[in-house]
């Protein structure tokens, strides 16, 4: 069972790269190749297929959700160029390879990262879509508008920058980690269930969910970081360290079985979602 659904989200993971290179190739101007060298990199694509499996589960067609999963994609791999770049973590590498700054230039890696951002609104407002679906889109769009913005994903990366770890509690922490990671994680499940037509109920508990599993994905990071030498040349706020590697990872474990439980009960869990969900546990 579980090889059919690791077989099946290989799928979904094809189609996306596939949807996705519609969008960054064609252009050989440098500009493109760091979006390209920053996107085509082997990434886990965690958001988009979330996105896909929770769309799947209240009966979107992959035609209506993939323009959305992309979109998420691109927000997410824009997010990590500027958060790289020397003004913010100062990071030499990503993904095993040296980061877009350091292969292109500060100059090209933050416009790079502006043209993901603003290429993600293009391939949403230009998907086709019903008529019947078309208030559909435009509330997936604010959705993501909202949950990737300044009261969102990009609050928790100034609180990120702008906090002194040793000065933070743990509420500051938690509501940074849920703003900054879990905030697009949020996103990709309730766009997932909005394209679907999702009831308002429905909604609530996706994204009660979403915020449990959003907070597990960086507490995971978290843990994850802390096993590692430092690569970033400043401190910045970790869960781990702040309330050390026993309480994070029982934390960690808590969420991931609390947001399973959440939409058991509800009758909402696909055997996809329960995968991505227990994938946040593995810490090798």
């Amino acid at each position: 069972m579980t090889w059919e659904i690791k077989n099946r989200l290989q799928e979904i993971k094809q189609k996306l790269e596939t949807y996705m290179r519609r969008f960054l190739e064609g252009e050989e101007s440098a500009l493109y190749s760091a979006m390209r060298y920053a996107v085509l990199s082997e990434g886990k694509r965690y958001r988009p297929l979330l996105l896909i499996c929770t769309g799947e589960r209240f009966g979107a067609s992959h035609e209506v959700l993939l323009p959305f999963a992309c979109a998420i994609e691109f927000i997410h791999n824009y997010s990590l160029i500027h958060d790289d770049l020397p003004s913010m973590d100062n990071d030499d590498w990503r993904r095993g390879q040296p980061s877009c700054h350091r292969a292109f230039g500060e100059d090209v890696a933050l416009l790079a990262g502006d043209s993901l951002l603003t290429l993600a609104f293009e391939v949403m407002s230009e998907a086709p879509m019903p008529p019947e679906l078309v208030s559909r889109k435009l509330e997936a769009m604010a959705e993501i508008s909202r949950l990737s913005g300044p009261k969102g994903m990009i609050a928790g990366q100034f609180m990120d920058i702008k906090s002194s770890p040793a000065q933070l509690s743990e509420d500051q922490m938690i509501e940074l980690m849920e703003k900054k990671t879990g905030a697009l994680i949020v996103a990709s499940v309730k766009v997932g269930a909005i394209l679907g037509g999702a009831s308002p109920e429905a909604l609530l508990i996706m994204e009660d969910f979403g915020r449990r599993l959003g907070l597990a994905f960086q507490i995971r990071d978290d843990i994850l970081d802390s096993r590692q030498p430092i690569k970033s040349k400043l401190f910045r706020p970790n869960y781990v360290h702040l309330v050390g590697p026993e309480k994070a990872s029982l934390k960690l474990q808590s969420l991931v079985f609390d947001a399973i439980d959440l939409l058991q009960k509800a009758n909402l869990l696909t055997a996809e979602i329960k995968y991505l969900s227990f994938k946040l546990l593995e810490l090798n």
